[in-house]
């Protein structure tokens, strides 16, 4: 046992299980070889290729410019959805259409559409590669924003959200996985803490941006403004975010001739020194990057809804994201009404104090994601379980609890405006640890699945944001906040509980679902 989590004995060495330091003996385990790759004490996962072309071997700022750029495209993509919300008053009255209307259509239905659009940029990614897929998304989000800034009617304003949604999703998702493309094990918690702050930066300061906007311009005009965000972004992206698919083929010698092997060995000395130029770099398609199927790889992520670190991830992701959009959109009506009558702007002004500090609370939790990995690895005589990444449960399930009783609490009593937004703030502090855990804990678990994993995970949440945004407004109107977000924190409660049986058996069910598909795999044989 190590740490808490249990022990298997049905496998060798279980998929996810590494050794990070060289205090540790793994039997079996190729990191044991004297000519691993390490940095320091610590064993490079997953270990790179010698190309100088392998994205693992680009220079730090290659790769931070990369992730530092899609971060802001993340961000600023998020912030597509809850950017309009201080205005639902103006849309209501302009279009003469009811607030569960306006809630579904120009919120819930983005986020539908972004969930199950990644099935397919997902399955394109993988087969040409996430560059192509980049900018082609940044480019129709460019289109959907101007098309938003000129229409004339809801029906067209509710289309154009829905494409919007589907072009929304590589940015949205395939952050992640790009993370893994570049980073080593060691490194992703941090990485992936940018990427969390982006994300809630465009959660937060988009609404406080458009709540202005809103309110002196117009509701049309934040697209507009979007919409010169975007024609800055696509070429920035264009020239500094290159291919990050690459295929490290490494065959055993016992299974090549000496001739073969011969060649092998010139083909690897010619790729490694022929970097890419920067001019080649510039293509957007470069042809097949994977000889896998489109449609199947398409609809891979579907059978990825039965691994129990995939499930667990979606729960966890998918609620704190739910109830982070929740709040977003009742605090609209909750601030609008008396005693707080607030007006659009004051109303974006609100989310200051979470941009803030949940700002600061993403790089605490990026960096306890990686601190807590080499903590536990080395009193664990080096050797690293991906159950670790879980111990950020415990910040974020305290303060999600403690946010949503105060909410909900603060706002049924009318107490000042800053109670309630204390409590909001309380919770932007733990939705950063809960993404953390979630996110780096399926990567380290099914590292060749990340890209698919993230499909279902998103796909899901997009369901339950989706039919979280067709009733919670009326749920409110009929029962006041203080019982709506009680039963968020029940809900939330149970859902952070799930983390205890995942953590003390997260190894026996990695070995489970690998020895399954080992098992499918030598029936297909036969």
């Amino acid at each position: 046992m190590a740490w808490g989590v249990l022990e298997d004995y049905k496998m060798g060495t279980v998929p996810g299980t590494t050794l990070l330091s060289k205090k540790g003996d793994l039997s079996g385990d190729v990191a044991t070889d004297a000519s691993v790759k390490k940095a320091g004490n610590i064993v490079l996962i997953p270990q790179p290729s010698d190309s100088v072309n392998d994205p693992l071997n680009w220079s730090n700022t290659n790769k931070n410019v990369i992730i530092w750029l899609l971060a802001f495209a993340s961000g600023m993509t998020v912030a597509l959805g809850p950017m309009v919300t201080p205005g639902f008053g103006q849309v209501i009255e302009q279009y003469k259409v009811s607030l569960d209307q306006v809630s579904t259509y120009l919120v819930g239905l983005l986020v539908l559409s972004t969930g199950s659009g990644t099935f397919f940029t997902s399955a394109a990614a993988i087969v040409w590669g996430k560059r192509p897929v980049f900018v082609i998304s940044l480019t129709v989000l460019l289109i959907t924003c101007v098309w938003g800034f000129y229409t004339t009617s809801f029906v067209s304003l509710a289309v154009m959200r829905g494409l919007q949604g589907v072009a929304a999703a590589p940015i949205e998702t395939l952050v992640t996985s790009t993370v893994s493309d570049l980073f080593f094990v060691h490194q992703r918690g941090q990485k992936l803490a940018i990427w969390g702050s982006s994300i809630l930066v465009g959660v937060m300061l988009g609404q406080i941006i458009s709540g202005a906007v809103i309110q002196h311009f117009g509701f049309n005009a934040t697209f507009g403004i979007t919409a010169l965000i975007y024609v800055a972004l696509l070429p920035a992206v264009y020239f500094f975010v290159p291919e990050t698919a690459y295929q490290r083929r490494s065959l055993p010698k016992t299974w090549i001739s000496e001739k073969e092997e011969a060649i092998e060995i010139e083909l690897k000395d010619i790729e490694n020194t022929q970097k890419k130029s920067f001019a080649d770099s510039l293509s957007i398609f470069n042809g097949r990057v994977s000889d896998a199927s489109f449609w199947k790889t398409a609809i891979k992520p579907v059978p990825l809804c039965t691994y129990p670190a995939v499930i667990f991830s979606t729960l966890v992701y998918g609620t704190f994201q739910t109830w982070l959009i929740t709040i977003s959109l009742l605090s609209v009506n909750i601030f609008a009404a008396p005693p707080y009558n607030l007006t659009p702007s004051q109303i974006g002004l609100t989310n200051l104090p979470q941009l803030l500090i949940g700002f600061l609370a993403t790089g605490l939790a990026g960096f306890f994601a990686d601190w807590i990995v080499g903590y536990m690895s080395r009193r664990n005589k080096g050797i690293y379980e991906p159950e670790f990444r879980l111990t950020l449960m415990i910040p974020a399930t305290i303060l999600s609890t403690i946010a949503f009783f105060g909410f909900g609490i603060s706002a049924g009593q009318g107490a000042p405006v800053a109670w309630p937004v204390l409590f909001m703030t309380v919770n932007a502090v733990a939705v950063p640890f809960a993404t953390s855990a979630s996110f780096t804990y399926v990567i380290d678990c099914h590292p060749q699945d990340a890209n698919q994993a993230f499909v279902t995970i998103n796909f899901l949440k997009a369901i339950f944001v989706f039919v979280a945004s067709l009733f919670v407004n009326g749920w409110l109107s009929k029962v006041g906040p203080q019982m709506v977000f009680s039963t968020i924190a029940g809900l939330n409660l149970v859902t952070c509980t799930f983390t205890i049986p995942i953590y003390v058996f997260g190894k026996k069910f990695r070995s489970m679902v690998s020895r399954s598909l080992h098992w499918f795999a030598g029936i297909r044989m036969y």
